[in-house]
């Protein structure tokens, strides 16, 4: 470790720990009112509120609740031009009935930030008021992304398509994000993984034609249940078979519908899945496959079968370069026993992943867990999950020496 990153390093954990209590007071002002998807006029009102005065150049989305801010580094960068470095929180809750008795309880009814995202959106805004705080020695740009839409139906993307890669007026040259999690690891606790962190997720339709009738006739009509059941158990063999389990693909059917009483045999039936896949040979081969194996099916049973793949998320990966920064920079914080190197990816997805399909990035994990047992805590995505606001200083120190880092290496 460098003098200048031991400097860095210690300045920007007691600016983080000075302003905890700020911190603290903001995150549980977002939670208090959650908003979904890409409509967030309140949540996006409350974080320009925090943003304005500290002279960033702002943006927000056209269609969209979006934010981005450009903070101008005052240094000099030895060669070429000064570098860019993306720093992003998502923002938008989820339709779950909060279950907590909290003072800072969900006043929306029916919805609520149980998967954390309101954490990122204040840990977010400390490295904003950090690294603002240090602006002279950044040989850089920073742009903080502020995104809605994270679990549905995706932000990252429209904002891509409307310009934060290149918001400093140059493509951002990386890009660093996290997410909290309330169970599973103890409080504190970093962890992550080089190449894939996170699953891509698509989604299958299915709908089988055919002719109904009378459930004591059925040689007179055309059943579709029988089949549509027979492809179910055929995809599930399919991804046992055609595919590595060591690049593995998760398919699981959550939903089948058909007919309307015992005896009366349906004109339709349909199901739909959820597919998880780590490489993009496996999402391709995965697509093609199952399209092949259902249409096979149905015309084996004279049916008719429409097929519906949708490419939703792409894998989330980290690149070699940044996860090692991303990493060293949270042993060097806050000690090696701090973090946890995963063994195997998680088949979760996130669009953060889009992100990191256009610019080399790395995005790590930090349990936010509440509860003395993380085997017990409510996960997240529960009514129940409960993030503990201790690590948001962790989450602001890491975001702005990582980007502190990024932006001056080689100065």
């Amino acid at each position: 470790m460098t003098v200048s990153e031991t400097r860095s390093t210690s300045r920007a954990q007691e600016m983080a720990s000075r302003i905890a209590g700020d911190l603290s007071s903001f995150r549980r002002e977002l939670h208090r009112i959650p908003e979904l998807g890409n409509d967030l006029p309140l949540t996006q009102q409350r974080v320009l509120a925090e943003l304005d005065g500290l002279g960033l150049e702002i943006t927000t989305g056209k269609k969209h609740s979006s934010i981005t801010a450009v903070l101008r580094g005052e240094g000099r960068p030895v060669n070429g031009p000064k570098p860019v470095v993306l720093l992003r929180a998502d923002m938008d809750a989820l339709p779950v009935t909060e279950e907590n008795d909290l003072a800072y309880k969900s006043t929306h009814k029916g919805l609520m930030h149980a998967c954390g995202h309101d954490m990122h959106a204040a840990g977010l805004l400390g490295a904003v008021r950090i690294l603002h705080s240090l602006k002279a020695e950044l040989a850089g740009d920073v742009v903080f992304m502020f995104q809605p839409g994270e679990e549905g139906p995706g932000g990252a993307r429209p904002m891509i398509e409307e310009g934060v890669l290149t918001a400093a007026g140059r493509r951002a040259d990386a890009a660093f994000g996290l997410h909290v999690f309330s169970a599973s690891q103890p409080n504190g606790t970093w962890f992550g993984r080089p190449g894939p962190q996170m699953a891509a997720v698509d989604d299958l339709s299915v709908r089988f034609t055919g002719a109904g009738g009378h459930g004591s006739q059925p040689h007179e009509a055309n059943d579709p249940i029988p089949a549509l059941c027979e492809a179910v158990t055929a995809l599930q063999t399919m991804v046992t078979r055609a595919f590595d389990v060591f690049d593995p693909v998760v398919l699981t059917v959550g939903k089948i519908a058909g007919g309307t009483r015992e005896n009366i045999i349906p004109d339709h039936a349909v199901f739909e899945a959820t597919v998880r896949s780590f490489s993009a040979s496996s999402r391709a081969s995965i697509k093609e496959r199952s399209v092949r194996l259902i249409e096979g099916i149905a015309a084996a049973h004279g049916l008719q079968a429409s097929v519906d793949y949708q490419e939703l998320y792409p894998a989330t990966v980290n690149a070699p370069d940044e996860y090692d920064l991303a990493r060293r920079t949270i042993v060097d914080l806050f000690g090696e026993g701090r973090y946890r190197t995963m063994a195997n990816p998680m088949p979760g997805a996130e669009d953060f992943s889009f992100i990191a399909n256009e610019v080399p990035s790395a995005f790590l994990f930090l349990s936010a867990c509440a509860h003395e047992d993380p085997a017990l805590a409510g996960s997240n995505h529960s009514p129940l999950a409960l993030f503990d606001d201790a690590v948001l200083p962790d989450a602001a120190s890491w975001l702005a020496e990582v980007a502190i880092r990024r932006i001056n290496q080689g100065v």
